[in-house]
């Protein structure tokens, strides 16, 4: 083989034709395995040493692995910066996001700060921030607002008014959160230990995109009756957030002016602050802490002006100062809620490593999907043990934690001291915060999940089957809520692979002049196929979902009608085959008749009498059997001569195969050999392996030869341990290339190589 290069970025290659027996030769193929057998890996996973202990310490406790190698002069003025800027976002967002899980802010304190601590040990991401966010907060939020309910605890006030225990109901609902989150901590250690991490591949881009937007609806919707002051019926199950959302239009009248001016001028305030931030991000060393801003000022303001009491303003209420006890959640709870929690597992995993990949390959280092579900999973086990609900990363946050200079999660343990500090010492200064303030901090920051809607347009030009897993996946959120939807949106995405999987584009590929490239003659004018040669293609693997349709593509594409060439082949054949059965009836008759002739001259011979001797051959006892007489052996030779055709043992007649040059035209079409390009199937299942074999079998019959190209080495060891290859199909029929297979049909019907415009000089 040579191999030359030209100057002008040509090559020039000089080979023999290979098929897959000479490819193995020249390859030096071998039946040898490089994996481990069974026996071996159990053996090996089974023994314990020095180093392999170390290994699998480090493996789940990466910080082990960093932290002694923590450069202080390089990465800690970083970590603090970045750590103080995020521990000042977590106070409001931990408050308010607990607002969400229908949950006493406080909550959302404690969730700010031991699944961080947790996260620091187990994790591998170094840059996302752990605790609340919006969607799994309003996840958790419909499970507790759907098993304790305010109608639950309506008990009798004062004056023979209806007042709600909301004491006794929070209580409750803390103990709902607290039992759901650590079965999803569960679920999520459990599929990380069995390396399952893998399973996010199926949660799409559009489909967790499409997913959170519609979260960010539902959102929306469940602060509105913050920011009117208005106190909406509960509605769970399908549709619940339009009968939320009409609900809330119809109380519209009963708005409370103080609650509603007071969200108002927050959000002007935030927003206003907030682009101002995005504009000068590159000017400014820290963001502006505005969220920590407003509810500082807004505190003062309503503690100073008593809006509690004179405008009847919504507060946070009491802050319990101090760190609670902890405590096993209640187990009992576990059956209502088993379904909830492997939906949250699912959709906060997908968030975390999505982020978590996105900071990875933007910095150059790897992080582990299947460590970073334990870490998740022990950031909410251990977490439920400390009244905390479940978390994941916040894209605020971990964008604040990446852009001011933070390199490692020592930022998290920083941001944890703040949140610990304020829990300890000056949590009880909030009591007197307005929950619409809260409320207005949550809405700002849905602005990135509402920019999501942008992607409407985008996949409009790029992807319409992603555009429809987008739609489809945020319509069945808003429309059948967080759990269902999910659900939906999974079996839709699931659905449009499949579909794509069993209709592939099937094409037929003709020749770029004077290359060795064969391309789709539907999508390249400038190719043209090779005169009675059809080389076909399917641009996905052949499986049981899409053999039936390949091997119609494959008549279709071809122009050959299967069922008709054969009707005409067999009209053709019919007389041929009428007289072959007159000349088996005439020789059955003849030896019938030799048989009756036998039988009498037996009969003289018995008696005697008649002595008979045969000129140019005896009957043997063998006639009486049904053998033919030697004397017309002869005959029977001459018409195998003459009719190419011949018996077998049992009297059925064998077809004789006509001259290569003659068999095309024989049936009715001018192809004489078809390739089938394989090189995009990545593995062979049965009913590929039979409709393949079916296929060489029909076009065998009108004479068609068949041949594979472009076979993977896992593909040709799939179609070997099928018993694929056989004496009808050899192995010579396979060949590494398009170009291999077509210059050994054209050297077989001796044409020369000439027709393909191309100079090559083969070997055979």
């Amino acid at each position: 083989m040579e191999e030359t290069e030209g100057s002008s970025g040509e090559y020039f290659v000089q080979r023999e034709v290979l098929d897959e027996l000479r490819l193995d030769e020249a390859a030096q193929k071998g039946t040898w395995s490089t994996k481990p057998t069974l026996g071996e890996r159990v053996k090996e996973s089974l023994r314990c040493s020095v180093p392999r202990l170390k290994q699998a310490v480090l493996s789940w406790v990466p910080v082990l692995g960093w932290l002694p190698r923590y450069s202080i002069r390089e990465n800690a003025i970083g970590d603090l910066i970045s750590g103080c800027s995020v521990g000042i976002m977590h106070l409001p967002q931990g408050m308010a996001y607990a607002l969400l899980a229908s949950l006493p802010p406080v909550f959302g304190l404690y969730t700010s700060l031991y699944p961080v601590l947790v996260y620091f040990l187990f994790g591998t991401s170094r840059h996302i921030s752990i605790g609340t966010f919006a969607v799994m907060s309003i996840m958790v939020g419909s499970v507790t607002e759907r098993l304790a309910p305010d109608s639950n605890f309506v008990g009798n006030g004062t004056n023979g008014t209806v007042r709600v225990n909301i004491d006794a109901r929070d209580a409750f609902r803390v103990q709902i959160a607290c039992s759901l989150t650590v079965l999803t901590g569960i679920f999520q250690i459990l599929l990380g230990v069995v390396r399952f991490g893998f399973v996010v591949n199926y949660l799409s881009e559009p489909l967790v995109r499409g997913y959170t937007t519609g979260s960010a609806c539902h959102v929306c919707v469940s602060q509105l009756k913050y920011l009117f002051g208005v106190s909406p019926s509960r509605f769970s199950g399908p549709l619940s957030l339009i009968y939320t959302l009409v609900d809330i239009c119809r109380l519209l009248p009963q708005t409370q002016v103080p609650e509603l001016v007071v969200s108002l001028v927050s959000l002007a305030v935030l927003i206003a602050v907030k682009e101002i931030n995005g504009c000068y991000r590159q000017k400014l060393p820290l963001p502006i802490p505005i969220e920590l801003i407003v509810i500082i000022v807004a505190t003062i303001i309503s503690h100073f002006c008593g809006l509690d009491s004179k405008y009847s303003i919504d507060v946070v209420g009491e802050i319990p100062s101090g760190l609670n006890a902890p405590q096993v959640p209640d187990a009992t709870l576990f059956s209502e809620v088993i379904g909830d929690a492997f939906a949250v597992a699912i959709v906060g995993y997908a968030i975390n490593i999505s982020l978590g990949k996105t900071f990875a390959l933007k910095h150059g280092y790897k992080v582990d999907s299947n460590q970073e579900l334990v870490a998740l999973g022990l950031s909410n086990t251990v977490g439920s043990f400390f009244q905390c609900y479940s978390v994941t990363c916040s894209l605020s946050r971990s964008l604040i934690q990446e852009s001011t200079g933070g390199k490692t999660q020592v930022a998290g343990v920083i941001s944890s001291i703040i949140v610990l500090i304020t829990v300890l010492k000056i949590g009880a200064l909030f009591e007197d915060l307005p929950k619409a303030i809260l409320s207005t901090i949550v809405f700002v920051n849905l602005k990135g999940m509402f920019k999501q809607f942008m992607d409407v347009p985008m996949l409009w030009k790029t992807n319409k089957v992603d555009l429809l897993v987008w739609l489809v996946t945020f319509l069945s959120t808003i429309l059948l809520n967080l759990d269902l939807g999910l659900a939906v949106s999974i079996g839709f995405s699931m659905l449009t692979f499949i579909f794509r999987t069993q209709r592939p584009r099937y094409s037929i590929l003709g020749q770029l002049p004077g290359t060795d490239l064969y391309l789709d003659t539907d999508a390249y004018r400038g190719t043209r196929e090779i005169p009675g040669i059809k080389i076909f293609r399917s641009s996905t693997t052949i499986c049981y979902t899409n053999a039936e349709m390949y091997l119609e593509a494959l008549q279709e594409k071809s122009g050959i009608d299967m069922e008709k060439l054969l009707v005409a082949k067999k009209k053709r054949d019919a007389p041929l085959m009428l007289k072959q059965e007159k000349e088996k009836e005439e020789w059955e008759k003849k030896a019938v008749r030799h048989q009756s002739i036998n039988a009498d001259s037996s009969a003289e011979l018995n008696e005697g009498k008649v002595s008979v001797r045969q000129s140019h051959g005896t009957f043997t006892n063998g006639l009486c059997t049904g053998q033919v007489n030697s004397a017309y052996q002869h005959d029977t030779t001459m018409l195998d001569s003459d009719s190419n055709t011949g018996f077998h043992g049992d009297g059925s007649i064998k077809q004789v195969s006509h001259h290569d040059d003659e068999r095309g035209s024989a049936c009715g079409s001018d192809v004489h050999s078809i390739i089938l390009d394989l090189s995009t199937t990545g593995f062979v299942d049965t009913v590929t392996t039979n409709t393949l074999r079916n296929i060489f079998r029909d076009f065998g019959e009108i004479d068609i030869d068949l041949y594979l190209t472009g076979c993977q080495a896992c593909v040709v060891e799939q179609l070997e341990t099928a018993g694929f290859f056989s004496v009808s199909i050899p192995k010579s029929r396979l060949f590494v290339t398009v170009h291999d297979a077509v210059l050994h049909i054209l050297k077989k019907r001796g044409q020369r190589d000439s027709i393909l415009d191309i100079s090559c000089n083969t070997e055979m």
